[in-house]
């Protein structure tokens, strides 16, 4: 039973991340509470800009937003420092946008939020103000006390799929250099680990993705299956891991072969996240395993082109706070 709210960053307030924030507690019935850390006054100029009926209520302390969640968005104050303008996201900002991330891994790692919810932030401002992270996965990870080589795995998931990259955030031509049987032996074991203690499958089935057409075709068009990727999934299936491949990722995706496996374990980000965001863009969701707290995500971004016209779908984030209160119920099932 989820006792704690769960706390949703603000994102970039350019964007529509406040638009969904309202909007997900218009659908309050379909999710459990939550509250948001942001500029109280920039969401009800955003409310009333679009016609949304929501009453905003500052608290305190994320103990009180349970008490008010039945009858107004609960929001901690974090001002923001310049004038929104819908579609033009300020460098400005940037130091309040950042801080509500803090806050809430705070909240969550004593206990005062259930898990934390981002909302889409535009990074390209957030590097121009000296953010130096590729993205707030990475950046979530050097938020832990005492846990400086921590590695986060980002996985994206809808109703039908699971997908998770082995490199994230880093140039296509990089990706062949950055990738090692180290790297993915870790990256499995992480997701092996998550799926048993966060969403209570008895024993994940991990199917692996190559990285060249055809899986190399015999080592004609790459060598990395042979030198990297098999190697790595042999020592994981000796550890006892339930894991198969390397299977050409053309093949990999479709209908019938989605039911074979409970996650599909990539090489780099599109080979991930295409498929994924083409199945269910609306709804597929951003989960972060390794961290000791719990975090989601929608998958999707800050849609500076629609902001301030009402036209967000608020069906990702409204997946990512069940999300959370589901990985809490099954965290707590094994205390």
């Amino acid at each position: 039973m989820q006792v704690a709210p769960i706390a949703l960053t603000m994102g970039e307030p350019a964007g529509i991340a406040s638009e969904l924030s309202l909007k997900a507690w218009l659908s309050r019935t379909e999710t459990p509470p939550f509250f948001v850390i942001d500029d109280p006054e920039h969401l009800n100029i955003i409310a009333r800009n679009l016609g949304l009926n929501v009453p905003i209520q500052e608290i305190k302390t994320p103990g009180e937003a349970s008490a008010v969640f039945s009858e107004a968005l609960p929001v901690i104050r974090e001002e923001i420092k310049s004038e929104v303008i819908p579609g033009k996201p300020n460098q400005d900002n940037a130091p309040a946008i950042i801080n509500s991330i803090t806050r809430a891994v705070s909240y969550s790692l004593n206990g005062e939020a259930a898990g934390i919810v981002t909302n889409p932030v535009h990074k390209s401002y957030l590097y121009k103000a000296n953010f130096q992270y590729p993205g707030q996965t990475e950046f979530l990870a050097t938020l832990v006390p005492g846990k400086k080589t921590l590695k986060p795995v980002m996985m994206l998931s809808c109703e039908s799929l699971r997908v998770v990259p082995v490199t994230i955030h880093i140039p296509i031509s990089e990706v062949s250099n950055s990738l090692s049987s180290d790297s993915i032996i870790e990256t499995c074991q992480i997701t092996e680990k998550g799926l048993r203690t966060d969403f209570g499958i008895v024993n994940p089935k991990l199917s692996v993705a190559a990285l060249n057409p055809h899986a190399g075709e015999s080592q004609t068009i790459g060598i990395e299956e042979k030198t990297i990727i098999y190697p790595a999934i042999k020592t994981l299936q000796d550890s006892g891991i339930n894991i198969s491949g390397p299977f050409p990722a053309d093949t990999l995706f479709h209908k019938d072969r989605r039911t074979q496996y409970d996650v599909i374990i990539c090489m780099y980000h599109d080979q991930a996240l295409i498929p994924l965001k083409t199945i269910d863009f609306m709804g597929g969701i951003n989960t972060t395993l390794g961290l000791p707290f719990i975090r989601t995500s929608p998958d999707h971004g800050s849609a500076l082109d629609i902001s301030g016209k009402g036209l967000g779908n608020v069906g990702s984030l409204l997946s990512a706070l069940n999300q959370v209160a589901l990985i809490a119920s099954s965290r707590n099932k094994l205390k």
